[in-house]
Order: C-alpha cells, then sequence, then structure tokens
C-alpha cells in the first residue's frame, strides 16, 4: 500500500516558481509508492493550521516553500500530537535551514533527497509561547527580512536583503538590553542580537560549521554592542565577516536557554518573519523535536 503523504505548497514563495512544476514533483513522489494530498497556502498561517490538523493515516509531511513556510510547518507539527517526519523542498529565497542541513535547491534533486534520504533530528527553539526553526533576532539587518517586499525579492534574491540592510545603517538605534543566560547576566546597549541554530543567517553571515552542532541541544547566541563611532563599526564589521570575536564589540556564547529583557518592546524576526514586540522572552532549545529528511552522504 502506498504511503500517504502531505505536501503543503506555497506557490508564491521565492524565485523558483514551483506551481508550474508542481506535476513533475507529484509524479516522481507517486513513482516512489508514495501517495500525496496537496495543499496550497493561501494566507499567513495556512501551513501552521495544515500541519497541525494531519492525522495519522500520513507518514510523513512535506513543506515546499521559503523559511517562513517552514516555520509555520513545524511551528503546526509540534503542535500535533502526532509525530510526522518531515521533507523540505525549499524554494524561497534565503533557504537559510535547507543550507545548513545542505538540502538541494534544485526542486528534483530535493524530492529525490526526500525520497532516498535518511532521517536527522533537529533542535527547535521556543519563543514564548511560539517557535522558531533557525533563528530569532533584533536590530540591524533584521528588518531587512521583512521590509523587502516578496516581489523584489523574488526579483532580486539576496540582493534584496542586502539593499533593505544597507538602507537600515543610517538609522540603527542602539537597544538597552539585559540578557540572562547560564551563570550570566550582561547588560548593555546592543545594534544586533541573534539566537540561532544554523550555519547560516539571511544568507548574509555563514558560521564555521564546526561552531553549529544543529541537534546539540544548543544555540550560538551572537551579540553586537553599540559602536561609539565610525572606526567601531567598520571592526564590527571585520569581526562579522572574519569571525574573530573580540568579545569587546561582538560576541558569540553557546546555552540551551536564555531570556532577554528591556524596558522598550523589541521587534523580533523568526525565521525572517515579523514578530510583534516584546519586552521580555524566554527563549529555550528543545533538543531533537523535529525528524527531517536530509540527503544521504556521498
Amino acid at each position: 500500500m502506498a504511503e500517504k503523504v502531505l505536501l503543503i505548497v506555497n506557490p508564491v514563495s521565492g524565485k523558483i516558481a514551483l506551481k508550474p512544476r508542481l506535476w513533475q514533483v507529484v509524479e516522481k513522489l507517486c513513482a516512489a509508492g508514495l501517495e500525496p494530498t496537496v495543499k496550497f497556502t493561501q494566507k499567513k498561517g495556512d501551513a501552521e493550521e495544515f500541519a497541525r490538523a494531519c492525522s495519522e493515516e500520513y507518514g510523513r509531511v512535506i513543506c515546499a516553500g521559503g523559511d517562513g513556510t517552514l516555520n509555520e510547518t513545524i511551528s503546526g507539527l509540534m503542535k500535533n500530537p502526532i509525530s510526522h517526519t518531515l521533507g523540505y523542498i525549499p524554494v524561497g529565497t534565503t533557504n537559510d535551514l535547507a543550507n545548513s542541513l545542505n538540502i538541494p535547491r534544485d526542486i528534483s534533486k530535493a524530492v529525490d533527497s526526500i525520497i532516498e534520504g535518511h532521517y536527522h533530528s533537529i533542535d527547535i527553539g521556543s519563543f514564548n509561547d511560539k517557535y522558531f526553526n533557525y533563528i530569532a533576532s533584533f536590530g540591524a539587518f533584521t528588518e531587512a527580512s521583512y521590509n523587502a517586499p516578496q516581489e523584489v525579492k523574488n526579483t532580486l534574491g539576496h540582493a534584496a536583503y542586502l539593499i533593505e540592510g544597507l538602507k537600515s545603517l543610517g538609522n540603527i538605534v542602539p537597544l538597552q538590553v539585559k540578557f540572562t543566560f547560564d551563570d550570566k547576566v550582561l547588560e548593555d546597549r546592543f545594534i544586533f542580537a541573534a539566537i540561532s541554530n544554523t550555519t547560516s543567517v539571511g544568507g548574509l553571515l555563514k558560521f564555521d560549521e564546526n561552531l553549529v552542532a544543529m541537534n546539540d541541544g544548543l544555540f550560538e547566541v551572537l551579540l553586537v554592542k553599540e559602536p561609539k563611532n565610525l572606526n567601531r563599526l567598520q571592526k564590527i564589521i571585520g569581526e562579522l565577516l572574519s569571525q574573530n570575536f573580540s568579545q569587546d564589540l561582538v560576541s558569540l556564547y553557546h546555552t540551551s536557554s536564555i531570556k532577554v529583557e528591556t524596558q522598550e518592546k523589541l521587534e523580533w524576526t523568526l525565521d525572517g518573519e515579523h514578530q510583534s514586540g516584546c519586552g521580555e522572552v524566554v527563549i529555550k532549545n528543545l533538543p531533537h523535536a523535529v525528524k527531517i529528511i536530509v540527503p544521504k552522504k556521498k
């Protein structure tokens, strides 16, 4: 008997139009002995609802979309009492999680990896009562992910984020923030913070793969303090590019949970999607929370 799978598709995600090639995807899955049911997202929240309501008759859930669609799908799976294995066809603009897991951006190869690959458990982050797959961030460059219009992202790809990020450089507003984790309490003025579980951040920064393990129960916490002058801003840029963090302006820590407090309401992004301001956030690592299919090692 064919294994039933739920295929969640965002038809407007990214530069690569999946919709015209959807029949090829379905045909390939059927040829491999799978029986896909296709559901298209039409508005924000649809992917989460589809995944949350997915019944036990489906052996796995396949998400075809960008980082935002994947975030919704995994959020839905986290709220589903039934454990489903996840397959991913990345057709978004940045696809950070796919890059970190070496999931191919080529649609046909991504489907092959779902058919022929193996299961890999990854950690998921909880953000108060929400979830994120690979990053929660605020500050400089953060707004670029949701300010760039979708049609511009589809046309320009990574350049759209760079353009929006450059626009924000002249408007950097340092924020007084308190971070509490493990035996540390850090309070200062920061222009950027990222709590992540990925080697690729927005396509702009890549961590050394030796620094990141996606199922070790730990986040990488990158903190960037306020530069007092142009020379210190240049030093920050140099440290981010070289990943030689001085702990003076740019710091990198590893922790399983962290509390973030501020008198102001911070505007966050979760996996590139805007999250309304929060004055206090508790972020926890949920180890091995999701089983995702990754390509076999050559």
